[in-house]
């Protein structure tokens, strides 16, 4: 992981006590918007690893299907870290999963890596994965060190892409 994907020096990290600020100010933005769409869904706040995390989950699966797709999970999570800003005035960094979509977020990039691996085993010095977040790409810095491999972020902006080589 390179430092670019660690907080930026002049951004001190928020203490629990923010954290947990952050994500009553984001349950409450997202159960506005629930209710604005008419969807019924329960929310879940955490605090780890130094960010706040909000589940929404719902007792039947398809309460939350539209919501639970990739990019809108992305859209919901960027305008609900304004939200957030707006009202802290702090930039926060703060993880929305809907309906699991984390979970298979997770499996889809350790495929991801799993087929990156598969070419260097096969005799490429190196294997670059697409454009991410960077959240994204924490966790395939994560997944490549659990496997063995090494992994460094390159790009700029929604070009910042992670590039896999051996350990």
């Amino acid at each position: 992981m390179t430092t670019s994907d660690q907080i930026a020096p002049d951004q001190t990290a928020a203490t629990e006590e923010q954290l947990e600020q952050e994500g009553d100010i984001a349950a409450d933005y997202l159960e506005g918007l629930l209710d604005i769409a008419d969807i019924d869904g329960d929310l879940a706040l955490d605090v780890r690893a130094g960010r706040a995390y909000v589940s929404v989950e719902a007792d039947h699966a398809d309460a939350l299907s539209l919501l639970s797709h990739p990019d809108t999970v992305q859209a919901l999570q960027e305008l609900t870290r304004l939200a957030v800003q707006n009202s802290t005035g702090r930039f926060s960094r703060l993880i929305l999963d809907i309906g699991g979509s984390r979970d298979a977020r997770q499996r889809q990039l350790e495929t991801l890596v799993d087929r990156a691996i598969a070419r260097i085993d096969e005799g490429a010095s190196q294997a670059s994965l697409p454009a991410m977040s960077s959240y994204e790409r924490k966790l395939v810095h994560d997944i490549a060190a659990a496997r063995g491999y090494s992994s460094e972020s390159f790009g700029e902006g929604a070009d910042r892409h992670t590039v896999l080589r051996r350990g």
